[in-house]
Formats: C-alpha cells, structure tokens, sequence
C-alpha cells in the first residue's frame, strides 16, 4: 500500500485530531466552551494573524473583492507528484488543472484538454489540447508538459506518493517499480496539442484520475531550475485559475487571478487571502471575528450552537469511517464472530452523541455520492444496507461459532491511533460488545506511524480505520481488500477476480454488477465494521458565493466571488 494509500487511510482520524487538540483544553482537561472563551481569544488571535501578514503584502480584509479562507494545515509542498494531504490538495487546485476538471456533480469536465477520442477496445485515449495555453509565469503550455510530468510522478528516484495513481497507464506500474523504462511508459506528446495515452486495460473512471492532482502538469524547465520550487511563493508556477502571489509560511498564502489561464474569464475574483492555522479555535475566531470568511472542520463543542445561529455547513466527502477485523487473529478468524460484533453497535448513537458534523450511520462500506452511469441512481441506494443491527441474531450467530456461558469469548483488544475521537468511539464499542456478549474489551492507543505499521502487519485484532475516495467510483473502496497486503490480511481468490472483472469490463451495467457482487462478499465475510460516512463540516460567514465542494473534500474558488 503507498504512502498516500496509507495516510487517506487515516485523514480523517487526522482532522478529527485537530478538532480535538484545538477546543480550548485546560491544564485540568476540562473544556472551556462558548462565547466568553471565544470573546476573550477573538483579538488576540486575530491580530496575531494580522500582524503575520502585515510582515508581507496581505490584502486588506475589509477589501470586498476578496475571498478569505483559512487554510487548515502549511503545506509541505504544492508538487503535484508529491502533496499528501487535502489541505495542500485544495490549494492546488487553485493553481493547477489537469486534462479534466470535476464539476459540482463530480463528473469530470473538458480542462486542459478540449475533447478526446477513445479507441473501440477501451485502451487508448487521444487528447486535444486547448490552443495557447499558457504557465502563470507566461511559458507555453503544451502536450509534452504533461508527458514530463507524469513520467516523472512515475519515476523511481522520485519517491512520488501519488505514483500509484498512474498505474492504468501502460508500464506506468512497470516504470515505478524499476521494471521498464520511462520510454515504454504509454503516454505521448506526438505534437504540441496531441496527447495519446495507452492504458493497461480499460479504466472506466479514467477521466475523473485526469482531475486528480497527480495528473496535473509541471513546468519542467522550472521543476529543474529550482529544486524546491513548489515550496516557495516565489518559484511555484501553475496553469490553473488563480497564481501565488506570496506564500508566509506558517502565516498565509495570498493569490491573484492567472490572467494566463485559458478560461480566465470565467474567474470572477481578482484576490485570495488564506491565513494558515492547524488550530480549530483560531480558524473559528477569524471567521466569527470578521477577520475570514470560510472555515472547515470546526470544534464539536461549538458546533450544535454554530448549527443554530445558521453558519455551519456540511459538505461532501466520500469516505467511510470503520473498524477493520484481522482474519487472522482470534476469535476473528471465524466470519460468524466477525459479523456479530458488527450487528450490536449503535452508529446512530455514535453519530449523535460523539461524531457530530452530519456524519451519516454506515450500514455498507461504500459510502453514498457516486452514481451507476448505468441508471442514473445511486450506487449506496442501489445496494441498500449491508449490516443490519440485531442484538439477538448476533448472539445465535456467536452460539453456532461455539461461544456461549460455558465458553466464553477470549480477551479483545481496540487499537487506534492516539485522538480523543478515535478514543470516543473505542469506548462507545467497548462498552456496547461488552454488555452484548459479557466480553472483556481494553483499548491500546498508537502514535499513528507506529498504528499504520501495527494495523499494516497484522499485530492486531480489531483496528479503527478510514478510507477517503482518491476518485469517485466504488471501485476505489472495494480495491482495499483485494491489496495483497490489506489490512484484513484477507486473501480471497474469489474476491479478487470480482475486482479484475471490474477493473477490465467496460459494460457499464455488469461492471455495476460485479461492484455489488464484491461489496456484497465484504460482508458475507465480515471483513470491517462500517461506522459513518464522512462528510465536510464547515463555517461560512455566507458571503462567499458560486464555490463548491468536489466530493473528494475540496473546494473550488474558481468561479467563487465575495459580497457584502
């Protein structure tokens, strides 16, 4: 599993550590909440973050032309190749556009390639590029600059994360792994506007990969001059709608429209103000003070009073948060065990009392948001709950596996990654199964690069995890257990060939078929525990307009404007 598999795999445990880490704790571990800690704090912080700025060039706030988010987390980098994170993600798409864009449905949009042609078999894909395209620093923009780009996402001596995502391509996986050369790599600029692109086999979703940030082109004589030239304000050079104009790293990052961008007419905005602050508190007061006007994942303490007073939102995201069993660890290696201690918990009860942020009860592991091209539904309505919650039949299901008073169950351990959200929820189970079944539950904490090892190599028995969509098709969940090192450590010659049929049919109603089929499979072997769908909780002063969520979690400002 690659480096950016694995953290997806824990971003939203992520986030949900800065909203804890953030809420105002006292030294005694009490929570300080409401107006009279927000009113004391609202100055101080702001103004700290003003003065920040005013080391720069920050635009005035009262400008009204302005749009004013405050970005979550300082990026590591904004190379396409190597971000891992959403919060950098969401800048880049400020900055950047690949061949596609997603629209407000999710459905990938004509970008940087005006049209395409498909070959009959599914394998080959002709890209035309856009005339005159230009860089934000006014180089032109052409075919090869995606071929370089990819290819070097691809390269070995990169240690890109997001390589994996170029795998459909013919010897994509080939090249990473030191097997084939950069020359047999089936992408190809045969002119300046003609891109062909060979796939492995057909890849029904491969328009929507063309939005992620991997794809994204990069100026190869810049990446080349400048060795850090994505972490810095000065040397980072886009093709999107908007360009840096000065990164405080730590304190902000200001934008301006790219007056080199092909459709930039269509950006309404002239200027973008992002303060940078890891801490919920903070992000609050600034858009609650004045100083900002968007804001995501805010404290769970403020949040019912946020809800309230109308200023918190909830946006899409795809993703499931779960509890993952270890087919290899007793009591668990027996399906049965398995499924019955995922009949018992109450995820309604979860969500209300612990979660917040309109995270919705999972009863499957594909999350709802994605659509059969087939039908035009839903996939989640179309397969419809895959566990159900029954007290009794979980406990005749423990009985036929051979557990009852007079053999009781053994020892179960939790493990998660440390958070008090994770640590919540651990508790809300722990005291569910053991009421249910009379088991002796403990909990085990991780500092999260020692949890991923732990959950990686089997040294557990059940596992809190996450998984957010890299692109919107179920493919990209039910793929997490046909990973030879899936943290199920579940091997399953039947489910894998379920999913080569997915990945290689290009009938779109069998290949929705046999997506059913392998979630289905899921559950008849009870491989996870589904918890809640994810969604984007978010404050908004309301003046921000003509934005929207992507359902990967990001926001587009491309056509977005401010008004009083």
């Amino acid at each position: 599993m690659s480096v950016l598999r694995k953290l997806r795999n824990i971003m939203v445990g992520d986030q949900l550590a800065r909203t804890q880490k953030c809420s105002g704790t006292t030294a005694s571990g009490s929570v300080i909440r409401g107006h009279v800690w927000r009113n004391l704090l609202v100055v101080m912080m702001a103004s700290t973050l003003l003065l920040v700025a005013g080391c720069g060039q920050q635009q005035s706030s009262k400008d009204s032309k302005v749009i004013r988010y405050v970005l979550e987390q300082e990026p590591s980098t904004l190379d396409p190749a190597k971000s891992q994170t959403l919060p950098e993600s969401t800048v880049q798409l400020q900055l950047f556009e690949g061949l596609t864009r997603l629209d407000e449905q999710g459905e990938p949009q004509p970008a940087a390639a005006m049209s395409w042609e498909l070959s009959p078999d599914g394998t080959v894909y002709t890209f035309h590029m856009r005339p005159h395209m230009k860089w934000s620093n006014g180089d032109v923009l052409t075919a090869q600059d995606f071929e370089y780009a990819w290819k070097r996402a691809l390269d070995p001596n990169e240690d890109a994360g997001t390589s994996y995502m170029l795998y459909p391509i013919k010897n994509g996986e080939a090249y990473n792994s030191g097997e084939a050369k950069a020359d047999d790599v089936g992408v190809k600029a045969v002119d300046d506007s003609t891109l062909v692109v060979t796939l492995e086999q057909p890849t029904p979703y491969f328009l929507k990969l063309l939005a992620f940030h991997a794809f994204y082109p990069v100026n190869e004589q810049v990446a080349k001059t400048h060795q850090y030239w994505a972490s810095k304000g000065e040397t980072i050079v886009g093709n999107g709608p908007y360009k840096v104009t000065e990164w405080r790293h730590n304190g902000y990052i200001n934008f301006a429209k790219n007056e080199n961008y092909w459709d930039a007419n269509s950006v309404v905005t002239d200027v973008m103000n992002w303060p940078i602050s890891e801490s919920q508190s903070t992000r609050l007061t600034l858009v609650e003070g004045g100083e900002a006007d968007m804001m995501v994942e805010p404290p769970v303490p403020d949040q019912h009073r946020l809800e309230k007073e109308g200023l918190l939102q909830i946006g899409p995201m795809l993703g499931t948060y779960y509890y993952v069993f270890n087919v290899t660890a007793e009591p668990f290696t027996d399906a049965r065990v398995r499924k019955a201690f995922a009949m018992v918990i109450d995820r309604k009860a979860i969500v209300d009392n612990v979660v917040h942020g309109g995270k919705i009860p999972a009863f499957a592991f594909v999350p709802p948001g994605m659509l059969n091209p087939a039908t035009g539904k839903d996939f989640r309505a179309e397969g419809g709950p895959l566990v159900t919650e029954n007290l009794e039949a979980a406990k005749a299901l423990l009985k036929e596996a051979g557990y009852d008073e007079h053999h009781p169950l053994p020892q179960v351990s939790i493990l998660y990654n440390t958070n008090e959200m994770h640590k919540a929820i651990a508790e809300a189970v722990q005291a569910t199964w053991a009421k249910a079944f009379g088991v002796n539950v403990s909990l085990q904490n991780q500092e999260s690069k020692v949890f991923l090892a732990s959950r990686e190599e089997g040294r557990y028995q059940v596992a809190r995890a996450s998984w957010i969509a890299d692109f919107g098709d179920p493919q990209n969940f039910l793929e997490v257990f046909s990973a030879s090192d899936n943290d199920a450590q579940f091997h399953n010659d039947a489910y894998n060939d379920l999913i080569n049929k997915v990945r290689s049919t290009q009938d779109g109603s069998l290949r929705n078929q046999y997506m059913h089929d392998a979630e289905q499979m899921m559950f008849d072997e009870g491989l996870v525990m589904p918890i809640y769908y994810t969604t984007q909780p978010y404050v908004s002063n309301g003046k921000i307009k003509d934005f929207y969520w992507t359902a990967l979690g990001l926001i587009d400002f491309k056509k977005a404007y401010r008004v009083e």
